[in-house]
């Protein structure tokens, strides 16, 4: 569905999709298989050659095992399709360097600090920045105690005041999480 509504035909040039999956491990562990893919309605022309309407320009893989604190233990990429063969894939195994990292304290920083620009494929690094939520949300109520928070430290469940919708000091936490609702005192009235 469009955002704007339009009486002006439309055609599709280029699509990306976006998935990630969450695996719960036997031994406790978690594995995420992430994919960007971009494909064209037509051919283009790339590097070349012609690439064909549906075969995609990138098909890029990123795989990570992570421990229930979310720190990943184990990192890999794999580039399936690519604009430019020999030198996109050159990359090695760059993305190991994300083993170490926690999905919930400073990765999107750490991420760029250690691939972004040349250090990495663009995709690629690209594609770890959607990987905190989309875990959390995998975790969410079964791993990630969304509920309760941490009464005894005062601390609230992690996804309070982290978007407008859960502002503790709004009508959603004071219905679901009353526990932790933030009343915010009226301005004070001045008078002429």
């Amino acid at each position: 569905m469009p955002v704007v509504q339009s009486s002006i035909q439309r055609r599709p040039l280029h699509r990306r999709a976006l998935d990630v999956q969450v695996f719960a491990r036997d031994d406790g562990l978690f594995d995420v298989e992430a994919s960007l893919i971009d494909t064209k309605t037509h051919d283009v022309p790339l590097a070349g050659q012609t690439r064909n309407a549906g075969d995609p320009i990138h098909e890029m893989h990123l795989q990570l095992t992570v421990d229930a604190q979310l720190t990943i233990t184990a990192a890999t990429s794999d580039t399936r399709w690519m604009p430019y063969s020999g030198a996109c894939d050159e990359h090695g195994d760059a993305y190991s360097q994300l083993v170490g990292l926690n999905l919930l304290k400073g990765f999107r920083q750490a991420v760029t600090e250690r691939l972004g620009g040349t250090r990495g494929c663009t995709h690629l690094t690209e594609l770890c920045n959607i990987l905190p939520t989309a875990v959390i949300q995998a975790m969410a109520g079964s791993v990630i105690d969304t509920r309760e928070g941490d009464l005894a430290a005062g601390t609230p469940p992690f996804q309070l005041d982290r978007c407008h919708a859960l502002r503790r000091d709004g009508a959603t936490v004071a219905t679901f999480y009353p526990r932790w609702h933030l009343v915010t005192p009226e301005p004070a009235s001045t008078a002429s």
